[in-house]
């Protein structure tokens, strides 16, 4: 699907974005993608975020990638998270206003420290329709939150990955129970190379019941 470049504002900063929208006239569902950590050189131009766009565009829905404020284009400083959840937020709001795009029921995803700001911008979103924690870095995650999200959560991870452990991401989902799915990527480690392909039908085919 092709991509166009755009702009939106997250308080009062101005961040860029790649925004996809399937052509004509019917509404379609909106899907956001947060990037991994900026400090470690993480922006929209990774190659998870391309597999989850993937997933998404192979359900028909209309996406928007973006960078995190102090990344690329996007303006401010790095925000600990807490800024980077503001950002995840704008980012829904710009992508639900637009024409064609259903207002209800979008889902937010996000890779690595991406699904850190978006598990924490998720309670925010108030017509919300599921979260995406792809390599959730599952020590630092404020888990019991996402206890109390009524929401799908649909759960990914290699297992091989460090930073998010398959018998401890196992755990997470039977603490959050039926609102939660789980795949474990055989062989993958946290940066996915490699299985790109892998996670992209995996997740595709979690993204038909949320």
């Amino acid at each position: 699907m092709k991509e166009h470049p755009v702009t939106f504002r997250s308080g009062e900063l101005t961040l860029e974005g790649l925004l996809a929208k399937p052509e004509g006239l019917k509404q379609v569902r909106g899907g956001v993608v947060c990037h991994p950590h900026p400090l470690y050189g993480g922006s929209m131009y990774n190659n998870v975020v391309d597999a989850v766009l993937e997933a998404m565009w192979s359900r028909g829905w209309a996406t928007l990638r973006f960078n995190f404020r102090s990344v690329g284009q996007s303006e401010g400083e790095h925000g600990g998270g807490s800024g980077e959840a503001d950002d995840a937020v704008a980012a829904m709001e710009f992508l639900t206003a637009q024409a064609g795009v259903q207002s209800g029921g979008p889902v937010l995803a996000g890779y690595s420290f991406g699904a850190m700001a978006a598990a924490a911008a998720a309670p925010r979103i108030a017509n919300l329709g599921a979260l995406v924690l792809v390599a959730l870095p599952i020590r630092m995650a404020d888990s019991a939150k996402l206890k109390t999200l009524v929401k799908p959560i649909v759960l990914i991870a290699g297992d091989s990955d460090t930073y998010c452990p398959a018998g401890q991401l196992q755990a997470l989902h039977e603490d959050l129970g039926t609102q939660s799915q789980i795949k474990i990527i055989q062989g993958a480690d946290h940066f996915f190379g490699g299985y790109e392909e892998e996670l992209a039908q995996a997740l595709g085919a979690m993204l038909k019941i949320v």
